[in-house]
């Protein structure tokens, strides 16, 4: 997984408060607050997908037989082992 530097988050950060404002979505009160509040988001979605990859690999390593990483079954488990993990995140 790509890590994103804490500049590019700043920047997704103040891309989405851009849109918040030109869409009049919301009354934005204080913008620093917003921008903080997103970057924290931002920082715990990112964190969360790079926790996921890392035990998702885990889990395609730890079968009994070995998978090619990059092949066509190395990607189906990865979806699949991807899924169950979310749906666990979400439960």
């Amino acid at each position: 997984m790509t890590r994103l530097s804490e500049g590019r988050i700043s920047h997704l950060s103040h891309l989405i408060l851009d849109a918040l404002k030109k869409d009049d979505l919301i009354n934005i009160l204080n913008e620093s607050k917003v921008l903080r509040e997103t970057k924290e988001v931002l920082s715990e979605v990112f964190n969360l997908k790079d926790r996921l990859d890392q035990l998702v690999r885990q889990k395609i390593q730890s079968l009994s037989r070995p998978v090619t990483p990059g092949s066509r079954e190395w990607e189906i488990l990865y979806r699949k082992y991807l899924e169950d993990e979310l749906n666990k995140q979400r439960a």
